[in-house]
């Protein structure tokens, strides 16, 4: 997987914090930056209204694989893509990148699950949010 292999990227700063005594970004916040760009894409280009929406989308799998690391002050840039998408789940696959790299320092998926937000029962995508989704979707998918 490269760059190129991406249709949408948001940039997430590193911080002091994230950086663990190995001098590197710890593992856990990779996850924290998967759930960060699909987040943005789905307010920004889905109108996903998290603290409202009477549905919501809830992770129910996910895997990494760290391919180099990835330090502060470093700024990732989150590319994300659409592999599948079901009558209620989507399954993303996300890269990591650092400036100028076409290659990514960690990628991995991330899969939701739409539900209703009292109930927590599966329903179909939204239309807005499948519509949004839909611009991502890839034909090449890669575990």
């Amino acid at each position: 997987m490269q760059r190129t292999d991406y249709l949408y990227f948001h940039s997430i700063p590193t911080r002091w914090v994230d950086n663990d005594v190995y001098g590197h970004v710890n593992n856990i916040n990779y996850y924290s930056f998967f759930d960060t760009v699909i987040g943005h894409y789905l307010i920004t280009e889905g109108g996903l209204d998290y603290r409202n929406s009477p549905i919501i989308g809830l992770c129910v799998e996910s895997q990494c694989q760290f391919q180099r690391e990835i330090a502060f002050p470093d700024v990732v840039e989150a590319g994300l893509r659409v592999a599948k998408i079901g009558n209620s789940s989507v399954r993303y696959e996300i890269g990591l990148f650092t400036e100028n790299e076409t290659k990514p320092a960690a990628r991995g998926y991330f899969v939701h699950v739409f539900v209703n937000r009292e109930q927590r029962r599966p329903v179909p995508v939204p239309d807005r949010i499948r519509s949004a989704l839909s611009q991502l979707a890839s034909s090449n998918s890669a575990d």
